[in-house]
């Protein structure tokens, strides 16, 4: 018995990493705070569940440092637009997004453009509806008024 237990904590374990790996944009990223980085690209991660951008440039603020840059799933990327090979080292690109809670130098990715005017959706966390506990139009109910025609119009939430 002991040991089946043993055995079930440990593949427990094993599978929470990417469980928690998954998170919902408010636990780690400020939407009150918006930031745009403009630099160089260092490097692409192509890999589940985020892929992550890291660009070494500056913010708003002039400062420089190394951003890591969190963007959606390889398939939401490819939903985009985007390729594995989509980013090199050394292009220069500029980020829109949301500055991480905890100051570091991180950020969830709204848009990036790069050096040829190409703005492409970043899909990152505050668009994955996953991340939001189904959306942010959960336990939303259709409303009924009256346009100013006088003529009756329903609203049911987007999903």
């Amino acid at each position: 018995m002991k040991r089946t237990l043993a055995v079930a904590a440990i593949l427990l374990a094993a599978g929470s990493g990417s469980a928690f790996a998954h998170h919902p944009f408010d636990a780690e990223y400020d939407w009150k705070k918006p930031v745009t980085v403009t630099g160089t690209v260092t490097r692409l991660e192509w890999k589940n569940p985020h892929s992550m951008l890291t660009v070494k440039g500056k913010d708003d603020t002039g400062a420089e440092s190394e951003w890591m840059v969190e963007l959606g799933s390889p398939a939401s990327l490819q939903r985009a637009g985007w390729t594995s090979k989509q980013l090199h080292g050394g292009e220069q690109v500029t980020v829109d997004g949301w500055l991480a809670k905890d100051g570091s130098k991180r950020l969830s990715g709204k848009s990036v453009m790069v050096s040829g005017g190409r703005e492409m959706f970043a899909a990152g966390a505050f668009f994955d509806r996953a991340s939001q506990g189904g959306g942010r139009t959960q336990g939303a109910k259709a409303t009924t008024g009256t346009t100013s025609t006088g003529t009756k119009s329903t609203t049911k939430p987007k999903h």
